[in-house]
C-alpha cells in the first residue's frame, strides 16, 4: 500500500521509530481499520475550525517526536464541548508540554471526535524474534493492564482464527452483551483483526502496533488511539 510505505520511509529518513498518531491512523485508514475522525491543527484557530467541522465534543492530543506518553505530560484534553473550551485546552496543553520539556518539537495538535463510550477492546501486534508478526486481542482500556485477558496468534490469520481469538478471552460474555452493555459487533472486530494481520505481513518493518482502545458498538467500531513502532 503506497501511502503506508511512504509514511514508513519518511519516518526512517527522519530517524524516527515512533510514528505520529496521525501517521498511524492514516495507515489504519488505508488498511480499512476504522478510526475516529481526526485532523492535524497547526495552531489554535485551526484547532477551533477543525473541531467545528468534526462536531463537538472533541479531543485534543499533542503531536511531538519528543513526547511518547502524551497523557503523562498533560498532552491530552478530553470532551471539549465548544470553541471556547478548545481554545482554553489548546493553551493549557502547550503550557503543560513546555513545562515538561522546554525544547519539545511540536508538529501540531490532533483534533479528533470524542467517540461515545462503549465496550473497549485492544488489537495489537508484535514482531516476535522467533515467530515473526504475532497478533494480540483482548479487552481494551485499563482492563488490558489489570486483567491481562489477551490471546495471541501468529500472522497471517484466517477468518476462523480471528473468530477463535474473540471467543478465547475470559471476557467473551461481555462481547455478547451483558446487563446494560449491548452486544458488540463481532464482525467488525473480526475484520479489524484480519486487516491488522494483512498490514503487519505486508510491512515487516513494524515492530509493535497498538490499537487501544477500539470502541466497539452494536454496529461498527472506532479506533480511538493508534500507536506504531518501527524496527
Amino acid at each position: 500500500m503506497k501511502q503506508t510505505s511512504q509514511i514508513i520511509a519518511n519516518a526512517a529518513k527522519e530517524g524516527r521509530k515512533h510514528l505520529y498518531e496521525t501517521e498511524a491512523k492514516t495507515i489504519c485508514m488505508e488498511y480499512n481499520i476504522p478510526v475516529t475522525k481526526f485532523e492535524l491543527a497547526k495552531n489554535e484557530d485551526e484547532a477551533v475550525k477543525i473541531a467545528e467541522e468534526i462536531g463537538f465534543p472533541v479531543v485534543l492530543k499533542i503531536v511531538s517526536p519528543d513526547i511518547i506518553h502524551k497523557s503523562d505530560v498533560g498532552g491530552v484534553m478530553l470532551n471539549l464541548k465548544d470553541a471556547k473550551e478548545v481554545k482554553t485546552a489548546y493553551k493549557r496543553m502547550m503550557e503543560n508540554v513546555k513545562k515538561h520539556k522546554k525544547d519539545a518539537k511540536i508538529i501540531g495538535v490532533i483534533v479528533q471526535e470524542m467517540a461515545p463510550p462503549s465496550t473497549e477492546v485492544i488489537v495489537g501486534a508484535i514482531k516476535d524474534p522467533q515467530f515473526g508478526p504475532t497478533l494480540m486481542f483482548g479487552l481494551g482500556g485499563v482492563f488490558v493492564e489489570i486483567l491481562k485477558d489477551v490471546t495471541f496468534r501468529i500472522a497471517p490469520i484466517t477468518k476462523d482464527e480471528a473468530r477463535e481469538m474473540l471467543m478465547e478471552i475470559k471476557a467473551y460474555p461481555l462481547l455478547k452483551g451483558y446487563r446494560n452493555l449491548p452486544p458488540a459487533d463481532m464482525e467488525a472486530i473480526t475484520k479489524i483483526l484480519l486487516n491488522t494481520s494483512k498490514l503487519v505481513m505486508e510491512h515487516t518493518e513494524i515492530k509493535e502496533l497498538d490499537l487501544n482502545p477500539i470502541m466497539v458498538y452494536e454496529k461498527g467500531a472506532k479506533t480511538v488511539d493508534a500507536r506504531i513502532i518501527l524496527e
